[in-house]
């Protein structure tokens, strides 16, 4: 009965057009105020401690180093090495696009920071070389929703976050899949371009292409400098997050000189103002589960489930038609830190993975990302290539079907997130 008040208060006020975050808080408050007898302190103090955590500190250092990034021409040389090794196969640049958007995931940690540096970039190019404008849509909406699965990814820190499960090995097992998903991506790609016969690139010399790395070498270096450390044991997640933010600075600012010192403020404040609005939801989010916790939802939906009969088929099954109905609604930080702590117990209680439910999430909130009616990805491409989000929604389609397969395999196939993390803790 409880559960039904609070859920039933919660999407009435997100109908009402509020933002989900305060949704949230109004959601806990009017419940907490006028249902139970927990102190107004114990709110107060929910609410400082809900951000106390060390691995949050890791989202506004990665946001800032994207933003480095985005602005410091780093995404530009990423597309000309990318052109240099598959410009020359079918769809040639549409191929680069997926090749580009991967690296820059590597190092950005955020799927719209990803469609804007590699979209605004290559989709007037392929325009220019005669690919049709919702070929290149299709492919960079999509493509871009590598920037949370390819690590560091800023959703994987927040399953983190609202589960205790360790990010390093979130980071671990997101390699194979966002590897597994690029290639298939691009195997879309160059099946259509094929078809289609669209243009190819000349195939580039030995010479060129090295000289397309040695130019893409500073910002190929921050994977090495992220994922090394983390892996080395050089340092935590949230250090390499501050590390990335110094080194994304240091390259954009003094290596490539394409980030003028006059228009840092205006990066900073940009990166200031992201962190805080997802700050704001995880202070809301971390109550509402506080909430969810004291009024034991999860624990009794878990009972139900268990006692339904559900295995852990049939439960992965509710969870991805439940997050995709939710990507509908909502974006993907506010997903993950609603569900994930109510879902969590339950995949326990069925002997389900941690570091796969996650990887599973994650996957879901990429094909959130990128239809309507809120996919961010839809808007930030919308933006660039200046296409309706219907005409844009029926572009991504072959990419999306390719996406939603891919979910199947992930969700029924724990070896293919848990072999590289298996492999290394041996």
């Amino acid at each position: 009965m409880n559960a039904s008040i609070i859920f039933v208060l919660l999407i009435v006020l997100m109908l009402t057009g509020m933002p989900i975050s305060i949704s949230l808080g109004l959601t806990v408050l009017t419940f907490l105020f006028t249902m139970t007898d927990v102190p107004v302190e114990s709110v107060a103090l929910k609410l400082f401690t809900g951000i106390e955590k060390f691995e949050i500190m890791a989202i506004p250092f990665f946001i800032l180093a994207g933003n480095f990034l985005t602005h410091g021409g780093v995404a530009r040389r990423m597309i000309r090495f990318a052109s240099s090794m598959v410009g020359h196969w079918h769809g040639g640049l549409g191929l680069a696009g997926v090749m580009a958007c991967a690296l820059f995931a590597a190092v950005s940690g955020s799927s719209p920071a990803t469609v804007v540096a590699i979209g605004s970039v290559i989709l007037p190019a392929m325009v220019k070389q005669g690919f049709p404008n919702k070929f290149g849509a299709g492919i960079i909406t999509t493509s871009g929703s590598l920037g949370i699965l390819i690590p560091p990814s800023i959703a994987m820190v927040m399953y983190s976050v609202s589960t205790n499960v360790s990010v390093g090995a979130m980071f671990i097992a997101g390699i194979v899949p966002g590897l597994c998903l690029a290639f298939l991506l691009g195997l879309t790609t160059w099946n259509i371009a094929r078809k289609n016969n669209y243009p190819r690139l000349p195939k580039a010399s030995a010479k060129e292409r090295l000289i397309a790395f040695k130019e893409s070498i500073w910002g190929l270096l921050l994977i090495v400098v992220v994922m090394g450390g983390i892996y080395s044991g050089i340092f935590t997640p949230t250090e390499a997050a501050a590390m990335a933010a110094v080194y994304a600075f240091i390259i954009a600012v003094f290596v490539y000189k394409d980030l003028p010192l006059k228009r840092l403020p205006k990066v900073l404040l940009d990166s200031a103002s992201m962190s805080a609005m997802l700050l704001y939801i995880i202070t809301n989010a971390v109550l509402f589960s506080f909430l969810m916790t004291s009024e034991n939802i999860p624990q009794a939906m878990a009972d139900w489930m268990i006692a339904q009969g559900f295995g852990p088929i049939a439960f992965l099954l509710v969870v991805n038609i439940l997050l995709l109905l939710a990507g509908n609604v909502m974006e993907p930080s506010s997903i993950i830190l609603i569900l994930a702590p109510i879902l969590f117990p339950v995949a326990m209680k069925l002997g389900i993975d941690p570091i796969h439910f996650g990887i599973l999430i994650v996957v879901n909130m990429e094909v959130g990302m990128c239809h309507p009616p809120v996919g961010l990805n839809l808007y930030v491409a919308s933006g660039i290539t200046k296409m309706g989000i219907s005409e844009l929604t029926m572009a991504v389609m072959p990419w999306l079907l390719t996406m939603l397969g891919f979910l199947m395999v992930v969700t029924y196939w724990p070896g293919l997130t848990l072999w590289l993390p298996q492999l290394l803790a041996k």
